[in-house]
């Protein structure tokens, strides 16, 4: 390379850590396909899978909140920045007191895995920038959207009665079970479950079959 050419920008090296393996795969893909600047150097489904890496250290983490082992979710946090890295925790349990847990032990960001594959790109860049993430970064809906609905990371807009059903239903309750939960009818339970089989249909994503439903919660990040 002559003298006199600029040398390239070195990518962010990120990790993430998910137990869910359909996670971790799907997130790896998107940071491939949406973001040149960043580089998956480590996917890990269990905490010593990540700290035992030889690629460990890194620049980011993108770390699921619960995992089952018994660390803490503040010694992981604090672990990762005693050594050099930054901290997205990335949860499908949206709550104030974990949300107030992980950025007291120092991460800097508390987001929900439903958040649209682009918006989680740009919280990453912003982190790496040195920014700290609102305290409360929620998936905003698109025009026309009903209140609270939002935007999964495959596209799918999902009303929070939708999403409610499809997190039951991928825990493996029946129909009726579902509606149980929801204090709803069977009926309308049905109905939630098979708008929201019709609104992944339409994004390419089929969801006819329970095993591919349950799989597209898992790539949005529905399963506890």
């Amino acid at each position: 390379m002559s003298s006199s050419e600029p040398a390239a920008t070195p990518r962010h090296r990120l990790a993430i850590l998910d137990d869910h393996g359909l996670i971790v795969d799907s997130l790896a893909r998107w940071f491939a396909d949406l973001a040149p600047d960043f580089e998956v150097v480590v996917t890990a489904t269990s905490w010593m899978d990540l700290v035992r890496s030889p690629a460990f250290p890194v620049d980011l983490v993108l770390m699921d909140l619960q995992l089952g082992d018994s660390v803490s979710i503040e010694s992981r946090i604090r672990a990762c920045r005693a050594a050099g890295a930054r901290v997205i925790v990335v949860t499908a349990l949206d709550d104030d007191e974990s949300r107030e847990r992980s950025m007291a032990a120092g991460a800097a960001g508390f987001v929900s895995k439903t958040l649209p594959a682009e918006t989680l790109v740009d919280y990453a860049r912003r982190v790496m920038r040195g920014e700290r993430l609102p305290r409360h970064p929620r998936p905003q809906g698109r025009p026309g959207e009903a209140p609270g609905s939002h935007t999964t990371m495959s596209g799918v807009h999902l009303s929070p009665a939708e999403e409610k059903a499809l997190r039951y239903y991928a825990q493996g309750l029946s129909t009726l079970e579902v509606g149980q939960r929801m204090d709803v009818g069977y009926e309308t339970a049905k109905t939630y479950l098979r708008r929201v089989r019709e609104k992944y249909a339409k994004v390419g994503k089929p969801a006819s079959r329970k095993a591919e439903l349950i799989r597209r919660a898992a790539e949005d990040g529905f399963l506890e």
